[in-house]
């Protein structure tokens, strides 16, 4: 069987207990004889971070089969990886690998919980099994950070759905009724497990400490007990606040993540993982008593299954909402309720005063963990894969033996009308649902514009376009103002949407669209830049000194778009100009930084009567888009889709629709 993971995360090396479950788990099919590929990214896009990756490899012995155009290509267990390091549109790269390697099951995870790459295997016809690794990512329920009906029904179009703990499982059939199932998909790496638990040993240890793992329940009993030596290993969760909370604190030690979890348990005397929110299984809980190292861990989610009826769970107070924003490590921040450390503080005393207790602890968690490892098996994953309990067919997909007789029938067409005959399949069974769904228009005016200037819009538009008119708010740089705009659009992105920008609206359309990229959020199905000049033109840029204030009135009066009744109206313009100022300024000291061209369609539209940007800054958005591109020149002038709106307007419900 031909095997493809999509993981929106890294692959190897890597730290997060999910992400090592995930490579574990193709290694695992590889080693039964299937054809594995997985697809991943960095943490960070860029040429450092692609240097940085290769220096990663060589330190661990591993020689990159490829690493130009971007991507970083080795085999490692029997799986051959693709690691994007350059190519910050992870979806595209999928879906060539998709086409390329011809998968035959498709694994994605929660790693991905935008669903940029689920939706990516969805749109193949390739069966598609879902990996629940967190209910926090997940779409729907009380333990989920963005609930969302839209990604709710996306999901709900997996072939399979399997939970990483019996908790995930009912969870997802409870709140969503898609039939989940239990799996084994959390393996572990193969014996021998050393015993390393000693009552002498260093620290007491909490691996990725952040909010949603408890940070402050470990704070506050390393303030409590300050003869004690703890120890945070930063993964990726930390802030650079948790950080510096950590750093404060003499008797907390900074340990570096590593490969090897032996390296860190090993001078780990208890694991505590005082997790506040549903953790699915917790993978650290597992790994730390197979080596004797009791944990201390919450007794909610599905940790209790990970404790294996060993002693020491305690109670918290779960996070029950999270706010639409996200932090620097692109998590959702919570609400934290206030803890009761008393029964943290009371248990670990124990644990670090008696030794025979000590002891026995650590012998009753490895005999269980010894007993859960010898029972784990890849078999039962495998079975599934191969049409078992818990795989339905999807409409665009069958049975393995009817889709080797398909793929036979289709060898002799050319790419380009496999690809053809692949959408037209797709819509006839109704999984091309998209073009049911009403497009968002987001609309970034001219510098100091508002809502208003889109006025009226949606009549002329197709009913099939919601006009969402944008307000941008004061900044001080381009940056921090798409900064602002992205977190304010970012729980509206579950629909398909396209950016119309006008003169420095576009440039921030453009930006913005960049942004989502190196997020890895879902892009614009199309970027129209109007009465602009290619961004590129700003390459090297050197702002030019502030104008007077006549100047810059002069500015406006030339550009037509501000009434002459308002600009001879000394009482209207100390109204206005501030804000016209503001973002004039933001604009007048933008650079243009190089970045890979975007993936979405542009159009380019302008007056051709504007004095400033004429038919040839237009032309050059070619160079911003591997997408298609298309220039039009309307009459009139910087203004011209106020004095042309017919025309305007009936060329943008054009372009939007085709």
């Amino acid at each position: 069987m031909r095997i493809l993971l999509a993981q929106n995360a890294l692959y190897y090396p890597a730290y997060g207990g999910g992400d090592r479950s995930n490579r574990l788990l193709l290694e695992a099919l590889a080693a039964r004889g299937h054809l594995c590929r997985a697809v991943a990214r960095i943490a960070r896009f860029g040429a450092e971070g692609h240097a940085q990756y290769l220096h990663d490899l060589a330190a661990r012995a591993v020689s990159p089969l490829h690493s130009e155009g971007g991507r970083v290509v080795f085999r490692r267990a029997g799986v051959e990886a693709h690691v994007v390091t350059h190519h910050p549109n992870l979806r595209a790269y999928v879906a060539a690998q998709i086409a390329a390697f011809d998968p035959d099951v498709i694994l994605t995870s929660t790693d991905d919980p935008a669903q940029v790459l689920l939706e990516a295997a969805l749109r193949s016809g390739v069966r598609t099994v879902y990996l629940a690794r967190a209910t926090l990512a997940l779409p729907f329920g009380p333990d989920c950070a963005f609930p969302t009906a839209t990604k709710t029904e996306v999901l709900r179009r997996a072939d399979a759905v399997v939970g990483v703990s019996r908790y995930v499982a009912d969870y997802i059939r409870k709140w969503s009724g898609i039939p989940a199932v239990h799996l084994p998909i959390s393996l572990l790496d193969p014996p021998p497990y050393p015993e390393l638990g000693r009552f002498e040993n260093e620290f007491v240890t909490l691996v990725n400490p952040c909010a949603v793992k408890g940070i402050s329940i470990f704070l506050e009993l390393a303030d409590r007990l300050p003869q004690v030596r703890f120890a945070g290993v930063p993964t990726w969760g930390t802030t650079q606040a948790d950080r510096a909370a950590l750093a404060r604190r003499a008797n907390i030690t900074l340990l570096d993540p590593v490969d090897n979890v032996d390296d860190i348990l090993r001078r780990t005397r208890v694991l505590l993982v005082p997790s506040l929110w549903a953790e699915a299984r917790s993978r650290i809980v597992v790994e730390a008593m197979l080596r004797g190292v009791p944990a201390i861990a919450s007794n909610i989610g599905g940790i209790p299954e990970a404790k294996l009826g060993v002693d020491y769970l305690l109670p918290v107070r779960p996070i029950e909402k999270y706010q639409t924003r996200l932090d620097e490590q692109m998590v959702p921040l919570a609400d934290l309720p206030p803890q009761d450390v008393g029964p943290w503080q009371t248990a670990l005393e124990r644990l670090l005063s008696d030794h025979a207790h000590y002891d026995e602890l650590s012998r009753v968690s490895r005999q269980a963990a010894l007993a859960e490892a010898a029972g784990l098996s890849v078999k039962p994953f495998e079975d599934l894969l191969n049409g078992g309990a818990g795989l339905s067919p999807r409409g665009a997909s069958a049975p393995l033996p009817a889709r080797e007789a398909r793929r036979g029938q289709m060898d002799h067409l050319s790419p380009d009308r496999r690809k053809l005959l692949t959408l037209r399949l797709r819509r006839i069974s109704g999984a091309e649902y998209v073009a049911a769904v009403a497009l968002r228009l987001f609309c970034f005016p001219h510098a100091g514009g508002g809502a208003a200037a889109f006025n009226a819009w949606a009549e002329q538009l197709s009913r099939s376009v919601a006009v969402v008119p944008m307000r941008t708010p004061r900044r001080n740089s381009m940056a921090e103002l798409v900064a602002a705009l992205c977190e304010s659009i970012q729980p509206y992105l579950d629909e398909p949407f396209a950016f119309f920008g006008h003169s420095m609206g576009a440039v921030v359309a453009f930006e913005l669209a960049r942004l989502l990229r190196r997020r890895n959020l879902p892009a614009p199905r199309m970027l129209v830049a109007s009465g602009a000049r290619a961004p590129q033109f700003r390459r090297g840029h050197l702002p030019p000194p502030e104008p007077s204030e006549a100047e810059f009135v002069e500015t406006l009066r030339r550009l037509q778009g501000t009434p002459p009744e308002v600009l001879d109206n000394p009482n209207l313009m100390q109204l206005i100009l501030p804000a016209l100022r503001e973002d004039a300024a933001i604009y007048r000291h933008y650079i243009y930084t190089e970045e890979p061209p975007l993936d979405c369609p542009i159009r380019a539209y302008g007056g051709a009567e504007d004095p400033n940007v004429t038919c040839a800054h237009l032309e050059a958005w070619a160079e911003q888009t591997t997408g298609t591109f298309a220039a039009r020149v309307f009459p009139g002038g910087h203004f011209y889709l106020q004095t042309y709106r017919q025309d305007f307007l009936a060329a943008l419900a054009q372009d939007l629709t085709a």
